[in-house]
């Protein structure tokens, strides 16, 4: 079952420092532009993640292609992609060497069967919810 109490979502937040962000964007006016700066100066570590983007930065942070660019291990994985990429981004995160302790996916960002492969790896999941509205409704 996903992760929907308060105090479990406070217990993720919490837990985490590092956030690999899959569908980020450097424009302003995509809602992953707000958030990233918005976890950034929660005190987050914050890793854009967006093929497309590779070369350029999101205030100062290198884009990478894929998760697996990561050198270090990932507490997080916070989805702003379209729900039907989502079983290919578990994927993704499955053959990572060090699971993530957790995957959320942003407001609208549902797929029931790669949300149950992601729990059934272990993972603990947060769907269709925003990280920036959650942290800032719990007082975080």
């Amino acid at each position: 079952m996903p992760i929907t109490a308060d105090s479990d979502l406070r217990n993720c937040l919490a837990q985490t420092r590092l956030i690999a962000m899959p569908g980020a964007s450097d424009n302003p006016e995509r809602p992953s532009y707000g958030v990233f700066r918005y976890l950034r100066a929660a005190g987050y570590e914050v890793i854009p993640v967006n093929p497309g983007r590779v070369g350029r930065d999101l205030d100062g942070v290198p884009f990478v292609a894929r998760l697996s660019d990561i050198e270090r291990p990932i507490d997080m994985v916070d989805v702003f992609r379209a729900s039907d990429a989502l079983p290919s981004l578990v994927e993704e995160i499955l053959a990572l060497k060090t699971h993530p302790r957790f995957l959320w996916t942003q407001l609208g960002v549902v797929h029931p069967q790669a949300i149950a492969t992601a729990e059934a790896a272990g993972l603990q999941v947060i769907v269709d919810r925003c990280t920036k509205i959650e942290h800032r409704r719990l007082g975080l």
